[in-house]
């Protein structure tokens, strides 16, 4: 899946428009709720060395809230990383290109409803 597939599914479903807040990291994009204005997604390309893997030029990921106890089984398999920049323990980076659209849907409502109070 793709970023921009990402955030016309966040559009459509949860009426979520990007907030791109860094000037230094102009692609990055914040998914929030409208409510009460908590995180429930970050959009990120983020430079395969940095995240250990192998290869030049960047990866595209999705910081996501998930359970806890699924976010240690899930780091088992390669198509997850520990969460970029955010707390290890409660979210994890998926790598989307690896991930089809129904995979990422599915846990995208996951972190939606985690963030929702």
């Amino acid at each position: 899946m793709t970023k921009d597939e990402i955030l016309a599914l966040v559009l459509d479903k949860y009426q979520t428009q990007p907030e791109y807040l860094w000037k230094k990291y102009p692609s990055f994009a914040v998914l929030r709720h409208n409510h009460n204005r908590k995180w429930y997604g970050l959009l990120m390309d983020v430079e395969k060395d940095k995240l250990g893997l192998a290869g030049s030029g960047k990866e595209d990921l999705l910081n996501l809230k998930l359970p806890d106890d699924l976010i240690s089984i899930l780091q088992a398999d390669s198509r997850f990383l520990p969460a970029y920049h955010m707390n290890k323990a409660h979210w994890i980076s998926l790598r989307i290109n690896e991930f089809d659209s129904q995979e990422i849907a599915n846990y995208l409502q996951t972190s939606y409803e985690l963030t929702q109070k």
